[in-house]
């Protein structure tokens, strides 16, 4: 307790420069805490989603007599789910489900804050909600505040008698806000991007000033005090400054959960309780933070009280050992591996093996690359030294070579940082793989019964489509008993065929063509028969009679594709003022995401109350994946402030640990440019040997991981140009970032107090 004691009051008359690194300490922690805090509040955003949702399934009433009816429909709106509940009142009326406050009557509608906003933009959508709207919902039964959802009332004649329900709250989710599947590829992506670079941060927080600091432990164990007692009295000092930063960094959390969750984040949006700090995130905030910080103090006073005239009298240090580089290899053998199955094509098919063994690799790889940046530093000083002529690059050298665990802290941070971001890139890709499947087109379908011709020709002119056509079906008596062969016709001109698939033989404009497919057998093999479709003029109706004829236009459709086999017609077979019965409009675009959710968000503004059919995709899975990427930036925002945090952390601290060197090379006669050369070359050879190993390491991790995703792509070359300008950019920043460690005035002072 003493030593403890010690250490608490060495803390304010330490002299100013130690006061200042135990804020910088503090501000550190809290920066780390506060990212730790935010990726530990995911799951409980996700899970408070998911409750209010479960919350209000309705429950089977086993179609009990007189019991209120349920039915429910999911629709979209542009780009979003809509979710429309009719109810009807029986004999026995449940409790309301969440958020309204009865079982609304026959025309009575309540709808969330989210669809009032829509109504009003687009008084279409009253088609969609018969009645009244007569209130709210409140956010106990919305998933998040951007939800389109509505309770409409009904009479019970109006819905099927098997809906009867006893009440709401179901004992699962029936639609999650994200996937189990999809939920283990965000877990991933947080460990490597967030909290791999957080640990390694917090422990560079908890060892900033090391020289400093070990002649001032190596004092007090000449005065007599044990190595135990040393080691506590480091350590103390260490989990004050966390604990401190624990503290704030919670409070910094619940500034930032206020404000982000009111603004929220492309795709998603979540009430502020939902962000609350829960008891378990605290306890791991306060308690791991500072149980991190006394193993790291404990650490970092061994060396000065086991030999304390050594770090007193500053003895050059034993080098460092390779030990860390043995999890370097480790990881890289399981990447490997993992790649050379990629290059074979045999991706592995035991995905509960490999589901453990790439996370994994991911922590192995990452803390090696950590752990051998000291040794990979201190030999290549060596080398370089030993070699070069040039005064600046040799004393840069001479001192990496004498402190190589100064380039751990400055950068380590950096080099995670494009590790991480290699990650992140791999996760993207396949998501993007998840959310659609490997084509190069999306295609649309919008039946043109549900919007008017004004309508329709906007749709055909919409903003991000590359093509478009019409889908007809032949007539056929409903009355009749017998089976009739129906057709398909495409009326499309030949370019717009060309747009809409990926190649076509044999199309000539004006005429009407057999349409085959060349995967598939030919439809229609009967030249000659003729084919009734009905079109409408008006009030009246009469039908359109097309012979099949002899000649055939030969395409090869993407997958999935809207388009199939029978016959092409021109757009000049359809009468001028008429309009086909039974059609569909067929759109297309480039299958990015960014695009799908620009056509639809188009196609609602336009013909709000249609229905689209995504071919291949729904709108359900496109926001699952819209809320898992906005978790995924959100984590690489993390990612960066804790890499930029550590490094400008680590470079602050050396600044003021290297004065009394740099003051004593200026005695000397050494010139600013070149201690400036000499501050420059100290951080950046290092840094760009371990950039180089990060990208390196990086990029098969990746690939590695995207072999064992189950996707089609394995080897992500896009990528790539990123990663070298990232670590480009991280070299000039490390390069500035050191010019201010020479300042422009000499303080002999430094030195006196050494």
């Amino acid at each position: 307790m003493k030593e403890l004691l010690l250490g608490l009051r060495l803390l304010p008359g330490s002299g100013r420069g130690n006061r200042a690194r135990f804020l910088l300490m503090v501000l550190g922690a809290s920066i780390g805490v506060c990212c730790l805090a935010a990726v530990l509040t995911i799951p409980a955003i996700l899970d408070a989603r998911d409750g209010r949702t479960m919350a209000r399934e309705p429950q089977d009433g086993k179609g009990s007599a007189g019991a209120t009816l349920a039915l429910t429909q999911n629709d979209a709106y542009g780009s979003q789910p809509l979710d429309r509940v009719f109810l009807a009142r029986g004999e026995h009326v449940p409790a309301p489900p969440p958020g309204i406050p009865e079982v609304p009557e026959p025309g009575a509608v309540f709808v969330s804050p989210r669809l009032q906003e829509a109504l009003v933009r687009e008084p279409g959508l009253h088609g969609l909600l018969p009645g009244r709207v007569q209130g709210l919902i409140g956010p106990e039964g919305l998933g998040h505040p951007n939800e389109l959802f509505a309770y409409i009332g009904m009479r019970p004649d109006q819905l099927p008698e098997g809906s009867s329900v006893s009440g709401f709250g179901g004992r699962y989710v029936n639609r999650p806000a994200v996937e189990p599947s999809t939920l283990d590829i965000l877990r991933f992506a947080l460990v490597g991007v967030v909290l791999l670079p957080l640990a390694v941060f917090l422990s560079v927080c908890a060892r900033l000033s090391a020289a400093t600091r070990l002649r001032r432990l190596a004092t007090l164990r000449l005065l007599g005090v044990s190595i135990k007692g040393v080691q506590r009295v480091n350590a103390a000092e260490t989990v004050v400054a966390a604990l401190l930063g624990a503290v704030l960094g919670l409070a910094e959390y619940w500034a930032v959960n206020q404000f982000v969750a009111r603004v929220g984040l492309p795709g998603l949006k979540w009430y502020v309780d939902d962000g609350t700090l829960t008891a378990a995130t605290m306890a791991v905030c306060l308690i791991g933070c500072p149980a991190l910080a006394w193993f790291a103090g404990r650490a970092g006073g061994v060396k000065a009280a086991e030999n304390p005239l050594a770090a007193r009298r500053s003895a050059v240090a034993k080098p460092p050992r390779a030990w860390g580089a043995l999890l370097l290899i480790a990881g890289m053998g399981i990447v490997a591996g993992y790649c050379v199955l990629g290059v074979l094509d045999r991706p592995p098919r035991d995905t509960a093996a490999s589901s453990l063994l790439v996370p994994v690799a991911v922590v192995l790889v990452g803390s090696g690359l950590v752990l051998t940046l000291p040794v990979l530093s201190h030999r290549l000083s060596r080398r370089v030294a030993g070699a070069t002529g040039s005064l600046p690059l040799g004393l840069a050298m001479r001192r990496n070579e004498v402190e190589p665990g100064s380039a751990l802290r400055v950068a380590s941070g950096l080099v995670l940082l494009v590790f991480a971001t290699s990650l992140a890139q791999g996760v993207l890709v396949e998501l993007n793989q998840v959310s659609r499947p490997n084509t190069v087109q999306q295609d649309y379908r919008v039946p043109l019964d549900e919007v008017d011709t004004r309508r329709s020709q906007a749709l055909a002119e919409l903003h991000g489509t590359k093509g478009t056509a019409v889908e007809l079906l032949s007539w056929v008596d409903p009355n009749s008993d017998k089976w009739i062969e129906s057709a398909y016709a495409l009326v499309a001109t030949c370019a717009q065929l060309s747009d809409l698939v990926q190649h076509m033989e044999g199309c000539v404009d004006g005429q009407v063509l057999r349409l085959a497919q060349n995967d598939l057998p030919l439809d229609l093999d009967k030249p000659g028969k003729t084919f009734p479709f009905e079109l409408r003029e008006g009030a009246r109706s009469r039908m359109l009679g097309i012979k099949v004829p002899d000649r055939t236009v030969h395409v090869d459709t993407h997958s999935p594709s809207a388009v199939g086999a029978g016959l092409l017609l021109p757009p000049s077979t359809i009468p001028a003022g008429a309009r086909p019965a039974e059609a569909t409009l067929i759109l297309a675009s480039s299958p990015d995401p960014a695009v799908v959710r620009q056509v639809l968000d188009g196609i609602g503004g336009i013909a709000p109350t249609a229905s689209v059919d995504l071919v291949g995709t729904n709108v359900e899975g496109m926001q699952q994946i819209a809320v898992v990427k906005a978790l995924l930036g959100a984590g690489m925002v993390l990612g960066l402030v804790i890499g930029v945090a550590a490094y400008l952390v680590s470079v602050t601290d050396r600044a003021v640990e290297r004065r009394a060197q740099v003051t004593a090379l200026s005695l000397l006669g050494a010139r600013p440019r070149t201690l400036r050369a000499v501050q420059c070359a100290q951080v950046v050879l290092p840094l760009a040997v371990g950039l180089l190993l990060a990208l390196v390491t990086g990029k098969l991790t990746e690939s590695s991981y995207l072999i064992t995703g189950g996707g089609a792509v394995f080897w992500d070359g896009e990528g790539i140009p990123l990663l070298l300008f990232s670590a480009l950019g991280v070299v000039v920043v490390a390069a500035v970032g050191a010019l201010p460690l020479v300042g422009r005035r000499v303080n002999p002072e430094l030195i006196r107090r050494d």
